[in-house]
Order: structure tokens, then sequence, then C-alpha cells
């Protein structure tokens, strides 16, 4: 029996007096810290699965909790207020909190680099960028509609240059563990503007732990090309999450860039799942759309956190896409349309079957 099942069957509609019981979109304002002022919005699920959308961080989800346990890794820093032009070297870092999801681009996905087409920073500005909220639809399940939404602009634009226009609807169902993410970015401008976008799932304790295994198939390579790397060679089990490490105290860290495995509807799977804590966490996006996927892994001490991120190219910037001939550059009025979902998992079938499918 599914979660919704289980919500419309149980016993409550005479019950409560306000829908906030069951769940729904609570909006509200940080008032203490590096993100006082910063605008929020709490989504809780009413299955255990509750989120944060920071909607003057391009919409993206900071923390989020299944029951007593968190999902997402969480900088040092957290949520820090926007910094609309951070995008000068690796200062896209001083703000980056982690959380379930940052979104990089949307122009550029990489670190530094100039070129005659410009400077760019560390993997742009959308998540530097506050939103323009449109629509808040609740719940309203005394009347059969459990389906709940938030929706905002995102614009990263310049006058006379680039102007690209996203609109991102974050929804879900009331009675279902489930995360729907659905970009559409347009070009605003009247000429082609370049177009590269990433979804950086961060992932941390006590989801990720010794011992978690992290699902994917496809092709890959390690970033550097090195087949002796440390983490990704045909002789570890990097599947495996290991204990934290010494190696990846500072910038340590290895990357795979894969070509991931698609079913016959284009869709690809991938997650994360803990035995010990009988819950796994599943990602799905249209390879038609994001033809890569990215598994980073970071095992710092105090720094412990590994993230799979589908993408329209591997993070190596404007220049190396322009060089491989893979740089989207989106017309003027052009616009392409992204679809992420985010699932919990907590049934023995459902981890199986997502075991199975890797």
């Amino acid at each position: 029996m599914s979660d919704l099942n289980e919500l419309k069957q149980s016993n409550w509609k005479d019950k409560i007096s306000n829908p906030m019981q069951l769940g729904g979109i609570e909006t509200s304002v940080l008032d203490n810290g590096l993100g006082k002022g910063v605008r929020i919005a709490w989504i809780n699920t009413g299955t255990g699965l509750r989120y944060k959308v920071v909607l003057d961080r391009g919409m993206d989800i900071a923390d989020a909790f299944f029951n007593a346990h968190s999902l997402a890794w969480i900088s040092h820093a957290g949520i820090t207020s926007p910094q609309p032009f951070s995008n000068k070297g690796i200062d896209w870092l001083r703000t980056f909190g982690g959380g379930l999801l940052t979104t990089c681009g949307l122009s550029h996905v990489g670190g530094p680099e100039s070129d005659e087409f410009g400077n760019r920073g560390l993997h742009g500005n959308a998540s530097n960028i506050p939103a323009e909220i449109t629509s808040i639809i609740q719940p309203d399940p005394l009347n059969g509609n459990m389906e709940m939404s938030i929706t905002g602009i995102i614009r990263e634009t310049t006058c006379f240059g680039p102007s690209l226009e996203m609109k991102r609807t974050i929804s879900g169902i009331l009675g279902e563990p489930v995360i729907k993410v659905r970009d559409e970015i347009t070009n605003l401008g009247n000429t082609p503007a370049p177009h590269m976008l990433l979804y950086h799932l961060n992932c941390g304790w006590p989801l990720i732990d010794e011992g978690t295994e992290i699902v994917w198939e496809g092709k890959w390579n390690s970033m550097d090309k090195d087949p002796n790397n440390r983490i990704f060679n045909p002789k570890n089990n990097f599947k495996k999450c290991p204990a934290p490490m010494d190696a990846h105290a500072g910038f340590g860290e290895d990357v795979a860039f894969i070509d991931p495995k698609a079913d016959e509807n284009g869709k690809s799977t991938c997650g994360f799942v803990n035995q010990k804590l009988g819950i796994g966490l599943s990602l799905t996006f249209n390879k038609n759309q994001l033809p890569w996927l990215i598994n980073w892994q970071h095992w710092g001490k105090g720094e412990y956190v590994t993230a799979l991120e589908p993408a329209t190219n591997p993070p190596i910037g404007q220049s190396g896409a322009r060089k491989n001939g893979t740089l989207i550059l989106l017309e003027p009025k052009e616009k392409r349309v992204y679809d992420l979902e985010i699932r919990v998992l907590s049934r023995d079938n459902e981890i199986a079957e997502l075991i199975r499918g890797s």
C-alpha cells in the first residue's frame, strides 16, 4: 500500500481543523546568522519527508529530513544571503551551503575560466539569484485535492547581453514522499545565449555512512582520466561509501563523469541506499534532457559528502564545451524544460527495485 493510500484511508476527515495538520507549504524569513533576511519555504509532505526551499537562493533545497534522519549534507556555512555578483574565481564556495539540491548554471558549469567570450566563476550564478515567487498552491485534502506546489522566476540577465529566465516549480502530493522539480529555461534576449545546467544533489550523514550503497549504472571515466585514481578505478568498490579519509581534507575529492543508463522511455534513475537505516533515496531524470551524470565523492573529516549530479554537460565550463562542440546555444525565445523526481524509499521492495534497476 502506498503512503498516499494510507493517508486517504486513515480516519482523519472529522478530526482536523486545518490541513496543515497533515502537511503543506509554509513560508518564512530567517532572522539570525549568515542567512538573516533570507526567505524560505518549509514543505511537509505528510509522510515524514519535509524539506526547506531557499527562495532567495534560486529556490534550491537546503535541509531535508525523512522522519528522524537527515538526507542532505549541510556545509559549515549553511544558508547564507545570496551574493549575486560572487561570480569571480571560486567565490561561489564562500556561499555554497550544500543542501539537498544546489543548481549550477544557467550559462556556465565548471571551474573559473577566461576566454574571448568573457570571465566566468565557478558554477555560475543560478544559486545566488533570489526568486520572484509567482504561485503557491496548497493541498486541499478536505475536498480531495492532495497536490501542492510553489513556483518562482529566477533571472540571470545583463543589459544588452545574455538574458536567461528559469521558471522553477517544486511540487508534490500530500501523502507521497516525493519532490518534483520542473525547470523551464528561456532565452529572453535577442541573441543566442550559452546554456549549461547541473543539479548538485548533496547527501550526507546519516543517509550517507560507511557502507551506504551509491546506485548508478553507465559507462564512466574519472575526471582526471587516471586509471589509478584513488577512488574511481576498476579495482576499487567506489559504489560503497568509505570511512572519512585524510586524503580528502581541504580540496581533496574524486569525481566520475558518467554516461548514464536509460530505460526505453529515456528515464535514468540513480540514488543511495542505507541498509542499516532501511531507507533509500532515488533520483530520476530524463537522459534526453540531461545526458550526463556526475558522481562527486568528498570524504573529508567533518565534510563527509557525496553527490549525484544530472547535467547537460560535465563540469568542463563553457570553454571546454565550445571546444568539443557540446555547448548549447539557446536561440532568442527558445525554451528548454528539465524534470527531476527525488523519492524517499522505505519499503523493502522499493529499495530492492532501485538496486536491481542499477
